[in-house]
């Protein structure tokens, strides 16, 4: 059975017929493809690619999401790479379209998430799973919190310190939940700024995201005297940045977060 099909950005992928031998470079992505029942399948993916936890050791790290071992992503004779636009590199996507056949990712909302779980079981053939997957996320997105247009600082990043700007899954999923993101003011996706720029955005919630910078307690004390107005907290990263199947997790998780912050005095 043959797939004909556009990724994300443009390209037409072909394949003569469901992979076997799948690598993926995202990890996010990478967690997605095992939900979808691919565990037998799956023979590569990146140091970073950490769930699920119980079988993602079984495929071979090829490196990071940045730069990869070329002789080591070979010797797996992949039929299908996964890469992310935001993730990995043009360069190293140009490498590896010239041997296998690349599927690229660019994932910049909600939405986009979810058509990527209905693109990688299409890919894949596992449009079964897919379906069931997107309909379990559609109904823990029906019940979402409203924290009523508050505004919202995310630190993603320290020394420099940056947030999350605009155009991102991140600002997205800060939107779904009725947060105003005062990060996109800045120019940029990722912007950098000083601290003293940063508090003129007057946020009421201050989020420190535990990846990909590992944001501790001690960093909410540090920001406390920039801040003194606001409410500061270290969040699950991986729930605000992992789309695909962990969204089906992740909407619970700030359901939870979001009635913590309702009921502070």
């Amino acid at each position: 059975m043959e797939v004909e099909m556009l990724d994300h950005i443009g390209r037409l992928v072909r394949l003569a017929q469901p992979p076997k031998r799948i690598v993926s470079l995202c990890p996010s992505l990478t967690e997605t493809l095992y939900a979808l029942g691919l565990d037998h399948h799956i023979v590569g993916r990146t140091r970073f690619c950490i769930h699920p936890k119980d079988s993602v050791s079984h495929a071979v790290r090829v490196g990071g999401t940045k730069e990869i071992n070329m002789e080591r992503l070979k010797s797996l004779s992949p039929d299908l790479i996964i890469a992310e636009k935001e993730e990995n590199t043009k360069e190293m996507v140009e490498v590896l379209e010239k041997e296998y056949p690349v599927f690229v990712g660019d994932v910049k909302t909600v939405q986009g998430g979810i058509k990527m779980i209905q693109d990688m079981s299409q890919l894949t053939a596992t449009q079964t799973r897919g379906k069931t997957l997107v309909e379990e996320i559609n109904r823990e997105m029906n019940d979402l919190p409203d924290l009523n247009g508050s505004r919202v600082l995310y630190f993603i990043w320290k020394d420099p310190w940056m947030v999350v700007g605009a155009d991102t899954y991140i600002h997205d999923f800060l939107q779904l939940i009725k947060l105003k993101n005062v990060g996109a003011q800045l120019e940029g996706r990722y912007p950098s700024s000083d601290l003293k720029s940063l508090q003129d955005l007057n946020p009421a919630f201050v989020w420190l995201s535990s990846e990909p910078y590992p944001f501790k307690e001690k960093h909410v004390e540090e920001l406390r005297d920039i801040f003194p107005d606001a409410d500061i907290s270290c969040v699950d990263g991986e729930m605000f940045s992992w789309y695909g199947s962990r969204m089906k997790e992740a909407f619970p998780y700030v359901r939870e977060l979001a009635s913590s912050l309702i009921d502070k005095p």
